[in-house]
This record gives structure tokens, C-alpha cells and sequence, in this order.
């Protein structure tokens, strides 16, 4: 269990103290995107990963463990599964966004308060809109409906959406969240929607927001015959960065857009919040390809 120590002195501004909480997150690289866009900004900032598979800490340990990264003089951290929604009673105020979702996956450490954000929407709409701009989105149909699906959902709406059907293979969880996504959009249908196929029928755009995918879990989350050469498709995983849902779809005709510019994005958005300046995400998104080229390379 974790003990909160005194209040150190506060640190100069002239560094940055942030880190990751979340579970199974050693791979993560968010400490290489914050740390080398500082490096070339001129800041000195550190990025910790505070895994809660190998600190032993868990939901139950976090109204300890926020006060005392606070006190540490954390200036902030990022929020991951399974902790998004677990921290917001512990948080002195919240965004609207966050507030909205339910979801935090930024906090701020400022004057002895914590403040709860979420850049995971804006970081998608800001690489949607850099890619795929030009693109129908009145229609589209949403895999998954877990924590990252509520903050893509979000993000279409916002963008303009005016139907919006999701489906997961927990039709209560669709339907919870499509009730609270279609309470903050009443003018749209947001609706749960049981089978894929209903769903992608007559849609300008699929956006996949489940696990399936990844290398941990691997597999399509809906048959892509199902697909048509004129809509689009997205993913929000990024490792790898070509799942094989895109890879089917490109070879189908359907424009793709992969889940790292998300991850970089998200990123970015956070690492003006944490350090008040506002990166180079050009920069950003190149160093991010850079790193995934030399991951996969023989």
C-alpha cells in the first residue's frame, strides 16, 4: 500500500517531471515521444512509466498514489486502461471533454490540485481531420465501445456526425454508451447496433476501436467483405501500426487511416498541457514512423 510523503519543495520550472500509470504498459512510448519532441524544444523534461504489474499497485491504491506523485512534484501524468474512469472522484476538477466522457487520460498536478483532461478525442479528431478531411463522415459505424471508443464517438460527433452506430459484443455496453454519446448530441442517432454487417451497410466510414488486432489479440473484429471500394476505414491500433482490418481494406480500395497518429497526437496535445508549449507534431509524427520503421526492421 502506498504512503504519501511530506510535500517537497517545489522543483525549478525550468524541468518537467511526467509519467504514465496504467497496467502492462512497459512497452509503451510515450517516454520516447515526450522526451525527444522536449529534447528538441530545448526543455528538460523525464517521462516515467509507472506500470501497476511491476509497482504491485491497483484501482484501490490510487487516492494514495495521485497525492503522492503530486507530491513528488509530478507535474503531470497520463492516464491508461484500466485507470481512466477510477481517477476522476480523486480529482479536485475536471475538462468538459473529460467530463463528458467519463474518461481521464491526462492530469495536471498544479498548485496542489489535480486537474482531469482528455486528449485521446482531440488527438483523434486532429488526425482525422489531417488525413481524411476530405472525406464523407455523416455516417459512420463504430467497433468496440470501451473507454477509447467513447472519446473516437466523440470525436465524429463533434466533427459533424449525424448517425453514428456502434457494436460490441457486450450489447449493453453499446447501449450504454451510445446512450450517453447521443445525450451529448441529440440532434444525431447514435444508436447499438448488434450485428457489423447492419451497421456498415450504407455508412461513409468505419472506425475500429476493439483490441482485435493487436498482436495480443489477434484477428478481425468483422468480416471485410463487408466493405466497399467508397467508404473509409480506421483503426486505432497502432502496434502494429497495419492491422490486418487495413490491409484488407486497402485491398478492397478503401482509404485507411492507422492508429499512430492517434497515439502521436494524443501525445502532443497532453505535452502542451504538461509543459504550457506547444510542440511540433510534423516533428512528432516523423519521429514516431522513424521509431516504427526501426521496430519492425530485420
Amino acid at each position: 500500500m502506498f504512503q504519501s510523503p511530506a510535500p517537497v519543495a517545489d522543483r525549478p520550472l525550468a524541468s518537467i517531471l511526467c509519467g504514465l500509470i496504467g497496467q502492462g504498459i512497459a512497452g509503451s512510448r510515450s517516454p520516447q515521444m515526450h522526451e525527444t519532441e522536449a529534447k528538441a524544444l530545448g526543455l528538460t523534461l523525464v517521462y516515467r512509466i509507472l506500470d501497476a504489474d511491476r509497482m504491485g499497485y491497483g484501482a484501490d491504491d490510487l487516492p494514495r498514489l495521485l497525492p503522492m506523485l503530486g507530491a513528488m512534484g509530478f507535474d503531470g501524468i497520463n492516464v491508461t486502461h484500466p485507470f481512466k474512469q477510477a481517477v476522476i472522484p480523486l480529482l479536485d476538477s475536471l475538462s468538459d471533454a473529460a467530463r463528458a466522457l467519463g474518461a481521464v487520460n491526462t492530469i495536471l498536478f498544479r498548485n496542489g490540485q489535480a486537474h482531469g483532461d482528455n486528449t485521446d478525442w482531440s488527438g483523434y479528431r486532429a488526425h482525422f481531420l489531417a488525413s481524411l478531411a476530405d472525406r464523407p463522415r455523416g455516417r459512420i459505424a463504430m467497433i468496440g465501445a470501451g473507454g477509447a471508443a467513447a472519446a473516437v464517438g466523440y470525436a465524429h460527433l463533434d466533427l459533424g456526425a449525424t448517425h453514428l452506430a456502434i457494436v460490441d459484443p457486450a450489447q449493453d455496453r453499446a447501449a450504454a454508451l451510445a446512450d450517453r454519446l447521443g445525450a451529448l448530441y441529440p440532434a444525431a442517432q447514435v444508436q447499438a447496433i448488434a450485428h457489423a454487417a447492419d451497421a456498415i451497410a450504407d455508412v461513409d466510414g468505419v472506425v475500429q476501436t476493439s483490441p482485435i488486432g493487436m498482436l495480443s489479440h489477434p484477428g478481425l473484429p468483422f468480416d471485410p467483405d463487408l466493405l466497399t471500394p467508397h467508404q473509409w476505414v480506421s483503426d486505432i491500433i497502432y502496434f502494429p501500426l497495419h492491422t490486418p482490418l487495413l490491409m484488407a481494406a486497402q485491398t478492397k480500395g478503401c482509404a485507411i487511416l492507422t492508429g499512430g497518429g492517434m497515439a502521436v497526437m494524443q501525445a502532443a496535445h497532453a505535452f502542451a498541457l504538461f509543459t504550457g508549449v506547444a510542440p511540433d507534431s510534423d516533428r512528432m509524427l516523423a519521429d514516431f514512423a522513424r521509431a516504427t520503421d526501426a521496430a519492425v526492421a530485420p
